[in-house]
């Protein structure tokens, strides 16, 4: 297999993916309550197998994975995506108490997972979270024990925990997610070193949330911590090195942003051609207009190449490869912003029809906004693959 071809069973298997998702999952979708965890959707997922292959994919799988789905149901889609987004640091950095308590229910579709990592005051700008984690006596704290504990100052047992105190704002799955991954500031002053990952349970004294109204269909909210404690039990990796747990997480997901974007790119192009191919306007056949199929042949065109590098970005995930930062960053960037453009363009195709409430591409074009902001706004991409250049011209220098 290569970065820029698919197998026939792998073929095959995204399109029993985009069945499943049409056929099974999108009327679990239209019962549930927007702005809500539609946990049947999400027990569904777990009873189809695919929370299970989702945590124990990787980069390419997880691409086929959602942009299947995205072509199927986005509900289904987005649901199996922020389970992966809150379960993947405790998949990677859990204790082995951890994963026996939270993996088996997220599996199953049971437990709901969040990643808790925006603030009002630090949205793409993770080094600068102020959600504080200070100290206290008297709760016994050992070291963190997960697959990144390393020997060191920061992960010897001090007999303390911590009291979470201050805000997250935006989380997926908020206030309604059964725990929460938390990137708390353990080290005040110093920048990204200074941050911890823990995994809190949402029935911790302290922690409250409230839903937000949003654009997005799906849940998002804020959460409070009121001196919230945690000790070193619920370290993910260890203490004042969460930063590397979040930006783990992210490269791992933002190529499959990308093949969520090129999912709804695909439905939304598909709609396009059945349309046009059968709706007659001015004496002819839209397609036959060359202002309308050249417009087609652009969606098609930026489509393919987003994938394309969607693929390529997950295959050197996969591989190890160097520049993986970068390559995500390109995919997800290239891949959201064309979303948006071949989503929009098929509304334009579609006229008013396509704005009534109910139509596909009325929900797409509410879908295809959000992820060209989260999980790194377009702009911080941008940024992402400036620096990843700069500095491989000064290695080479």
């Amino acid at each position: 297999m290569t970065a820029f071809s698919l197998e026939p069973a792998q073929t095959a298997w995204c399109e029993e993916l985009r069945t499943l998702g049409e056929r099974q999952l999108r009327p679990l979708a239209e019962k549930g309550d927007p702005g809500h965890v539609n946990r049947p959707l999400i027990a569904a997922l777990g009873e189809a197998g695919l929370l299970d292959r989702m945590l124990d994919s990787g980069a390419l799988d997880l691409c086929l994975l959602r942009e299947s789905l995205a072509r199927g149901c986005t509900e289904a889609e987005t649901a199996l995506a922020l389970q992966g987004l809150g379960s993947h640091p405790l998949v990677r950095s859990g204790t082995p108490a951890l994963r026996a308590r939270w993996l088996p229910e997220v599996r199953a579709g049971r437990a709901v997972a969040a990643f808790a990592l925006s603030e009002p005051g630090a949205g793409s700008d993770a080094a600068a979270l102020a959600l504080k984690a200070e100290r206290e006596a008297g709760a016994d704290t050992g070291a963190g024990t997960g697959p990144d504990a390393a020997a060191g100052p920061d992960a010897e047992p001090d007999g303390r925990g911590w009291r979470l105190t201050g805000e997250k704002c935006w989380i997926s799955n908020a206030p309604e997610a059964d725990f929460y991954t938390v990137f708390a500031r353990t080290a005040p002053g110093t920048g990204s070193r200074g941050i911890t990952a823990f995994l809190v349970p949402a029935d911790r004294p302290g922690l409250t949330g409230t839903a937000l109204d949003m654009l997005s269909p799906h849940p998002i909210g804020a959460l409070e911590f009121d001196g919230v404690p945690v000790t070193a039990d619920d370290v993910l990796g260890v203490p004042d090195r969460g930063f590397r747990v979040a930006m783990e997480t992210l490269n791992l997901f933002r190529p499959s942003v990308g093949a969520f974007a090129v999912g709804m790119a695909r439905a939304a192009l598909d709609a396009a051609v059945e349309h046009t191919a059968a709706r007659t306007a001015f004496g002819g056949v839209l397609k036959d207009l060359q202002a309308v199929s050249h417009q087609v042949a652009e969606m098609a065109t930026r489509t393919e190449a987003a994938r394309l590098l969607v693929y390529a970005a997950a295959a050197a995930y996969d591989a190890g490869e160097p520049g993986v930062p970068g390559r995500a960053a390109m995919a997800k960037l290239y891949a959201t912003e064309t979303a948006q453009y071949v989503v929009d363009t098929a509304v334009q195709l579609h006229g008013a029809r396509a704005l009534r409430r109910g139509h596909l591409l009325e929900h797409l074009y509410r879908e295809v906004r959000a992820p060209r902001i989260y999980e790194g706004a377009s702009e911080v991409q941008r940024t992402i693959i400036a620096k990843e250049l700069y500095a491989s011209r000064e290695a080479s220098a």
